[in-house]
């Protein structure tokens, strides 16, 4: 096998140009005129001053013109503009030495013309652009309009249109200067990148164009002129732009091989070199990377797209599938001309007949005068992208990357699927689609991420970026669904970091894999995603975690101010009969121990406003009440006075005549109140104690309705482990009718996920998956203490972790989390407080609750009615007596015909005994 050469087409130029070698004014000259290539190749290389389009902007240009040298000698320092000024006045000069008249005013327009242009363009960065069209429009235009004016100045002034020397001079005119503007054309095409596809459309437009001035021609020189005008401009326009003697001397040398001599190899002519086409499959099927190579070089250094084309689509319809969709990544990895990798889906040809008659008849349409005229219609050509075979699927699907159409790539990508790295590209293609489809962070939440391949990859660089996608898409998630606002900002935080460091990447990315065909659609997404974000920076905030958080859960102590969450249906419903109603309404609030039930006390005048103030009283401070009913009183108008600011009776008065004494210090109270008083006695059970060791009279329960009764500005707020209904009937007999009994149970899931993920502190700047929150609801069934106690470990094993030890972690929690804090004992013995309280409550009433919790406690899911007879020995009375009991007190539950411990917690403490 014959070694595959590197071409290297480029030019051979050693050192910068000279501002006073006139050598090289004739290089450049040579260079504008048959290798307009090098000029772009000498800025972008041997000058050092090349910014891609995507990074240039205004400050740059000027910061490039200001420190680049060389570039500044080419453009400011006259070297192009020298010859954009000598060169069109030398051939003037040689047109009025053969007796050609030449207008100077009109060349000087020209000429003014052209340097205008090239400095403009120059300061816009396009520097070979300004160098070339410069150079070119000062000679083509400038000197053709100055001989065509020139000769129509040498007619008579008086002589009339139809004369015909002054037709055929506008005729010539209008040639002449048609096909200048031709050749400009073909330079910047060259100078533009040697992109061949453009100058091809360029000689089919000219084509078309030809026939249209061959009509006006015939206007000018007649019908036979007319014939004779298309013919020629048709010859002119192919010769201006196809420079058949530059092909015809540049084929011969490079028959065997092709020359990289930069003297000898065709530039600018977009006729197929012979044999080139053969000689590139050959290389292409041998070695496709350096066949790729020598594809690049012909791109970039001649006008030969038309046989690079043919050769690429001829080796790709060969290639074995399992290397095809290899083959067209390593085509679509870095080329030159995307067009190459366009048209091995898309048809060359049938996209330069359709630029042809698209011309033409746009012509005819602008002759008719007629904006409604569409001939171009039925004589529409296929040019789009073929998907009939797996190489055009796979080159189209790359196409489509490049031009930022993932959902066209995957449609692509699915014709290929079942080939190697098929299912990759489209999945690659899907996941853009998606990501490019969101545009706000509502939006980028919802996205579902396919998974990712697993490697060897075929764009692993690309990967790594879907990957930083990927966790943004997670964080934004985190941000839309967190409770929690510093969460939400860290989260916020994390995303824009990734987001910056994507950007930051693809700038010191090589340039190989900056131009891989997905990478530009990456970095449009991430600048994308990054403006979205930031305009929600404000609404998130930003905070970081620098030292150890506050702990902000309470355990066992009631909660106030801002720590109190939740709760908001026993809140309405002290609303509607303590604010709403024409008078106060006595309650009493039950539960089992720890439910929260001393909280809703302590806030719920501050939850009502400020017509209802509530004078808390814990009767458990009461000890064994030595004075009796006379120190039970002291107690509760100690606290009134504290609250409506009114001196309480003296303790002597109390002792006396404490049930009269007490009236009349209410009668005081209600004459001084705005609203109403609400009289909250915590622990009321300690009443049933009191009055069972004869320290209180049995009718004192019977004595507080009757001052409820007395006033409707005053209520009484009872709150205690059961209702009034299983106290002593004979104390409490009197309340049953008149007190309205409200249950404090578990709170609900919403409510146990607000209380951890924002504990009453805007600043808690940890949060929670929500895995590990349901695990947390799992656990506790929602009971205030036990989630406070969770919550407040997890913080505290966060700070051990991160400040105590000194590692990182994640700010927050996760289910491994939870179960790290349950399953250290310490957990349990913190937590005694409740567990003991529920054991021993359990203890009191209906017989045989404890011997059904230890028996329920084996079994996760439960036991039946029957088996728990059988189990616990007790009969079906007594079993159902305790159960009701246990169900009231939020032990247990029953489902699907079944009885359950309802806290998984209390459930497993139980195991442990």
């Amino acid at each position: 096998m014959t070694p595959v050469p590197c071409l290297d087409l480029k030019p051979k130029l050693k050192r910068p140009l000279e501002l006073w070698n006139p050598l090289d004014y004739l290089r450049l000259l040579y260079w504008v005129f048959f290798f307009p290539q090098a000029l772009r190749w000498y800025v972008n290389e041997s000058a050092g001053g090349f910014i891609s389009k995507r990074k240039m902007n205004s400050w740059k240009r000027w910061e490039l013109l200001d420190k680049n040298a060389i570039e500044r000698q080419l453009l400011l320092l006259f070297q192009g503009l020298v010859l954009t000024v000598v060169t069109p006045i030398a051939v003037g000069l040689i047109f009025q030495t053969v007796n050609i008249p030449v207008n100077w005013f009109v060349v000087a327009i020209g000429v003014g013309f052209a340097v205008t242009v090239g400095v403009l363009l120059g300061v816009l960065g396009e520097v070979a652009l300004g160098v070339a069209l410069g150079v070119a429009l000062g000679v083509v235009v400038g000197v053709t309009l100055g001989v065509a004016v020139g000769v129509l100045g040498g007619i008579p002034q008086d002589i009339a249109l139809k004369d015909m020397p002054f037709r055929k001079a506008l005729g010539v005119a209008i040639c002449v200067t048609y096909v200048a503007f031709v050749v400009v054309g073909g330079v910047m095409g060259g100078e533009a990148g040697g992109v061949a596809v453009g100058v091809a459309q360029t000689v089919a437009s000219g084509m078309s164009y030809s026939v249209i001035f061959g009509v006006v021609g015939g206007v000018l020189l007649g019908v036979a002129g007319g014939v004779a005008v298309g013919v020629v401009f048709s010859v002119a326009v192919g010769v201006a732009a196809l420079r058949p003697e530059i092909w015809v001397i540049g084929s011969p040398l490079n028959l065997r091989i092709i020359q990289n001599g930069s003297w000898l190899m065709p530039r600018i002519t977009p006729l197929p070199l012979p044999n080139l086409v053969w000689r590139l499959e050959t290389w292409l099927q041998n070695d496709w990377e350096t066949g790729l190579h020598n594809t690049n070089e012909l791109l970039a250094y001649t006008l030969q797209f038309i046989p690079v084309v043919q050769a690429v689509n001829r080796v790709l319809a060969k290639t074995p599938s399992e290397q095809l969709i290899w083959a067209v990544s390593r085509l679509a990895t870095n080329p030159f001309d995307w067009n190459i990798v366009r048209f091995a889906s898309a048809s060359l040809k049938e996209t330069l007949k359709s630029r042809f008659l698209k011309d033409f008849f746009q012509l005819l349409k602008l002759l008719r005068y007629s904006p409604d005229y569409q001939p171009f219609n039925t004589y529409t050509l296929y040019t789009d992208t073929r998907l009939d075979t797996p190489a055009r699927a796979a080159a189209a699907g790359f196409w489509y990357l490049h031009k930022k159409q993932p959902v066209k790539a995957v449609k692509a990508f699915t014709v290929v699927r079942s080939l190697l790295y098929g299912e990759e590209m489209y999945t690659l293609a899907q996941t853009l689609a998606a990501f490019n489809k969101a545009q706000k962070p509502d939006s980028i939440a919802t996205i579902q991420v396919l998974p990712f391949p697993q490697e060897p990859l075929l764009r692993p660089v690309t990967w790594k970026m879907l990957t930083s996608l990927h966790r943004v898409v997670e964080d934004v998630q985190l941000i839309e669904r967190s409770v929690s606002r510093s969460a939400r900002s860290l989260a916020l935080n994390r995303a824009l970091g990734e987001l910056t460091s994507i950007l930051h990447q693809a700038d010191i990315l090589p340039q190989a894999e900056q131009e891989q065909s997905e990478q530009g659609l990456i970095i449009d997404i991430a600048q994308t995603w990054k403006e979205s974000l930031l305009q929600i920076t404000g609404e998130v905030g930003q905070i970081s975690i620098t030292k150890r958080v506050i702990n902000p859960y309470v355990v066992g102590d009631p909660v106030q101010g801002h720590l109190f969450v939740g709760r908001e249906d026993i809140i309405r419903q002290l609303a509607e009969l303590w604010v709403m109603g024409n008078q106060l309404q006595s309650i009493v609030l039950y539960g089992h121990r720890r439910m929260g039930k001393t909280s809703i006390l302590l806030n719920a005048a501050q939850c009502l406003g400020s017509q209802i103030q509530l004078a808390y009283v814990n009767l458990l401070c009461l000890g064994d009440s030595p004075q009796g009913v006379s120190e039970v009183l002291m107690a509760i108008c100690d606290q009134i006075s504290q609250t409506v600011k009114l001196p309480p009776p003296t303790d002597a008065d109390l002792q006396n005549l404490p049930y009269r004494t007490f009236e009349r210090y209410l009668k005081q109270v209600e004459a001084n109140l705005d609203g109403g008083l609400i009289i909250a006695l915590d622990e009321f059970e300690k009443i049933e104690d009191l009055i069972e060791a004869k320290k209180i009279p049995i009718d004192f329960m019977g004595f507080l309705r009757g001052l409820v009764q007395m006033s409707s500005k005053i209520a009484f707020a009872f709150a205690g482990l059961h209702t009034l209904e299983e106290m002593t009937a004979d104390y409490f007999q009197p309340f049953f009718a008149s007190v309205i009994p409200i249950h404090v149970g578990f709170q609900e899931r919403a409510a146990t996920r607000q209380i951890l993920a924002n504990p009453g502190n805007e600043d808690f700047p940890l949060d929670y998956i929500p895995e590990a929150l349901d695990e947390i609801y799992a656990l506790t069934h929602g009971q205030p203490y036990l989630v406070q106690l969770l919550g407040f470990q997890l913080v505290r094993r966060y700070n051990d972790f991160v400040f105590e030890q000194g590692r990182w972690r994640d700010p927050v929690f996760t289910v491994e989390d939870v179960e790290a804090v349950i399953n250290n004992p310490e957990f349990f013995k913190r937590g005694r407080y409740y567990f003991d309280g529920v054991w021993g409550q359990a203890a009191r009433g209906a017989k045989g609750q404890q011997a059904i919790i230890q028996v329920l406690a084996p079994h996760l899911e439960g036991l039946s009615l029957d088996a728990l007879a059988q189990s616990t020995g007790m009969n079906d009375t007594n079993l159902q007596e305790a159960l009701n009991t246990l169900k009231r007190h939020d032990v247990v539950e029953e489902t699907q015909e079944s009885w359950r411990i309802m806290v998984e917690l209390f459930r497993c403490w139980v195991l442990q005994q």
